[in-house]
Order: C-alpha cells, then structure tokens, then sequence
C-alpha cells in the first residue's frame, strides 16, 4: 500500500531546521525555530529545574499513570500563575479546573476537540498571521477556521478598527485564539487599553475565547503578561487557555502543558472538564509525568520559585538586549532602513519586514535561516553573530 505514497510537504520551520543542520558553512546563523538559547548558542537547562529534577530523583517511589487529566498540584499552580493579576481566586475557585497535557500543543488539540464535539458548529477565529501549526491543529479536529486581520499595513503594529470589525462578524458561540503576549510570529501585543476592546467585542459577541498562552514571562513579567487574560476574565464570560512550560521553564523535551477551563459555575467547569477527559483518552491518555512534578515543585517552593524568576528575568532581559542590539547595528549598517519597530514588539520572535526572496537571499548567500515570513527569532542572536547577521541583511536589503 506504501508504494503510491509522495513525501508530504515539510513543515516549514522543521523543514528549514533541517537544511540548516545540513548546511557546512561553519558561520550559519539559524533564526528559525522557536526555541530560546543563550549567548553561546545553547538551549540551557535551568538551574532551579535541574535541582527539581535531582529532589525527584531522590524521593520518587513510582512511575505509574497520572490522572487523564494529571497531577492535582500542577493545576494549582499553574492556575496560580495564570490569574496572579487581579483573579487570584481563581486558582482554588472550582469554576476554573486544569487538564496536564504534553505541551502546549496537545492542550490546543484537546481544546478543539472539546469544542467540536460540545458545539459543533462553532468555527475558529485566527489572526491573520499567526502560528502556522494553529491552523493545521484545528482542522485535524475538524473545525472549520477563519481569519480575523492583525497587524497593520506597515507590518509594524496592530491593526485594531479591523480586528474589531472582524471579530463583529463572528457568530455567537465561535471560538477566536487569542495570544496572551509575545503574538507569534509578530511579537505585536495589545496595549490594556486595546485589550478593553477586544474583551468588550468578545463579550458582546458571545464568543468563547481560547488564549494561547506560551511565553508567559518572556515579554513584561509573569503578571504584566497576563493583563489580556485578566481582562476577559474580567468580562465573566467562560474561557479556555491552552499554556505552555517550554519556553519559561526550558522544559521542551519534557513536553509541559495545560487546558485550563474557566466557566460560570463549578457544575459548568466539572460538565466541561469530563468532555475534555474523554477528548485527552482518545489522543494520548495520560499526560506524561516528569515534566509536571518539576513546574509543580518548582512553584511551591519558595527557594525554587526565586530562583526561577531570577532566572526568567535573565532570558527576558536578554531578549530585549538583542532586539536593541540589532536595531543599533542595523542602524549603522543600513542606515536608510529603520528596523526600531523591533524594540517595540515583545518575546522571542518578531516580523523583520523582509520579503521571501530577502530570505531566500539571506539562506542560499549567506547561510542566514529565517521563516519565509520573514519571522525572527530574536533569541538566536548573539554578540558574536550580530555582525555577520546584519552585514547580510543589509546586502539583501541594498
């Protein structure tokens, strides 16, 4: 039966991390894929993980099945990060309940299997761009998908009026993916005041809000990055939140993750949590183990938690050092091109405004790995990259 199968088409970060492994010039510079590395190159394990992980080791009795929807103290805190500003009763209200998934994928792909079998004809709203993976995990569960505009003509900003106009259309009991900060691929946030309206357009339409929530920490601080969840949750409209620990927690290979499910009343959250349970049987069962015990042991303890936080600080500090860098370097390379939108956007990617053929340019001269889109990785800059990166793209640009 294999013989008439063609390759299917390489996904097209993945794909590009391929090439550039396969790429023998010593100085290539990869700013594709969305992981975080330090100024060495490296995606480093935390310091505060890693003492985790040895507590574990030592006092861990069993590697029995969690729960279908995971270990309880995971979902305590990951709620207490959640609503930290402003709905800190919801991290022990029964009308918010968390199912561990295996990263923030799966939480993604429950959520919409949720939403087709409960309300099967709601559609799903996304922002035109946004994840290039949201898309394809929406319709594999069978829910047909629309575009709500985003950014604005310059690439540099959000287009608010149009998102809004978009969102009016959207029919009552349609789920819209929302970015609760660091959007990517844009890096392009709601200020609070834009974020009043898009949770007054929410609640007036009646749409359920599913907030992709990846980069936590990475873009303001844990609380500042939670300003457009607390905002809708503010509406009391019911919502869901798909959240990650890749990134904030270096934990990619551990594949951390969460649904959490916000309702009216805790008959409604226990109703929804048994459809998302028999959602999660049907794909992976359980949620793998290790992963969850380390954010979890993380959070309750006082001496983890700061180091953690200090440690957080350090990335995002340092990703907004490189956006900052490369806008300067730029500035001296290519004058008559401002890049300064850069240090407006926040987390670890942001739009460059390059064309697809600069990026082709950019790979096959230079040995330069960037998105088609002209998406960034700002994390993959570094001091000893930086002018050879901006050499080449200022040769492109010319």
């Amino acid at each position: 039966m294999f013989e008439s199968l063609t390759p299917a088409p390489p996904d097209p970060i993945l794909g590009l991390s391929e090439a550039f492994r396969n790429d023998p010039n010593p100085h290539k510079i990869d700013l594709s894929v969305g992981v975080y590395r330090d100024e060495q190159g490296t995606t480093p394990m935390f310091a505060c993980v890693r003492e985790a992980a040895q507590r574990l080791a030592a006092s861990e009795t069993t590697k029995s099945y969690l729960p279908i929807d995971g270990l309880p103290e995971f979902g305590k805190r990951v709620r207490e990060l959640l609503f930290a500003e402003g709905h800190s009763k919801l991290a022990t209200d029964d009308r918010a309940v968390t199912a561990q998934t295996p990263g923030g994928t799966a939480a993604l792909r429950v959520a919409a299997d949720f939403v087709r079998r409960c309300f099967p004809q709601a559609r799903v709203w996304c922002s035109r761009p946004t994840w290039n993976n949201h898309p394809a995990v929406f319709a594999a569960a069978g829910l047909e998908g629309v575009e709500y505009p985003y950014i604005d003509a310059a690439g540099t900003g959000l287009d608010l009026p149009a998102m809004i106009a978009a969102l009016r259309g959207a029919a009552r009991g349609d789920l819209v993916c929302l970015h609760a900060s660091c959007h990517n691929p844009t890096g392009i946030d709601p200020t609070p005041e834009q974020w009043n309206e898009i949770a007054r357009v929410v609640a007036d339409r009646g749409l359920l809000p599913l907030v992709d929530f990846a980069y936590q920490g990475l873009g303001d601080s844990l609380k500042g990055d939670a300003v457009g969840l607390d905002t809708l949750c503010r509406t009391g409209c019911d919502l869901l939140v798909a959240s990650s620990y890749s990134k904030n927690f270096g934990l990619y290979g551990e594949r951390v993750g969460a649904l959490t499910i916000v309702a009216g009343t805790p008959e409604s959250s226990r109703a929804a949590m048994s459809h998302v349970k028999a959602c999660a049987r049907v794909n992976y069962s359980n949620p793998p183990k290790h992963g969850g015990q380390i954010v979890a042991t993380v959070l309750a303890d006082a001496e983890l938690r700061h180091t953690w936080e200090r440690e957080l600080d350090t990335m995002r500090r340092r990703i907004h050092g490189m956006r900052s860098l490369f806008v300067e370097t730029m500035r001296r390379k290519a004058p008559g091109r401002d890049f300064a939108f850069l240090t407006r956007q926040k987390g670890m990617f942001s739009y460059s405004g390059l064309t697809r053929d600069q990026v082709e340019r950019l790979r096959r001269e230079h040995s330069v790995y960037i998105v088609g889109s002209g998406r960034i990785n700002v994390a993959g800059i570094a001091e000893n990259n930086i002018d050879r990166l901006c050499d080449a793209i200022a040769a492109v640009i010319a």
